[in-house]
């Protein structure tokens, strides 16, 4: 298995586009850990989906028609990662499985949440 690499050229950037292609590959991980009763194959289907959604939308908003585009993207990163958060939640609180196996993936989610918050908030300042 190959190292994902971004073709962006923001050197010294973090590199989201991998790091969402990362944590999206982390979540369907995670989402085969899952029982596979009426009950688990809902939650794997609605957070594959929720989950799945931020690294492509990131991509498109780099490529946005303009700024207020550029923050509807973002927006909708947003909103996914805050519906992923809910369904991470959900399995812990569940007891579909181990809080332990499922906290780095709500911290990196409350890491990702805080930086496009933040994105947004910025991008919302140069469009003015």
């Amino acid at each position: 298995m190959g190292t994902i690499r971004s073709t962006d050229s923001n050197a010294g950037a973090p590199d989201l586009k991998v790091r969402l292609v990362s944590y999206a590959a982390r979540i369907l991980r995670l989402a085969k850990a899952i029982p596979k009763t009426p009950e688990g194959l809902h939650i794997i289907g609605q957070i594959a989906r929720s989950r799945t959604s931020p690294a492509p939308n990131y991509a498109e908003a780099q490529d946005a028609e303009s700024g207020a585009d550029f923050i509807h993207k973002l927006k909708v990163v947003l909103k996914e990662l805050r519906e992923t958060e809910v369904w991470l939640l959900i399995i812990v609180e569940s007891k579909l499985l181990k809080k332990a196996a499922v906290q780095p993936l709500i911290s990196e989610t409350n890491e990702l949440i805080a930086i496009f918050v933040t994105s947004v908030k910025t991008a919302r300042k140069k469009n003015r």
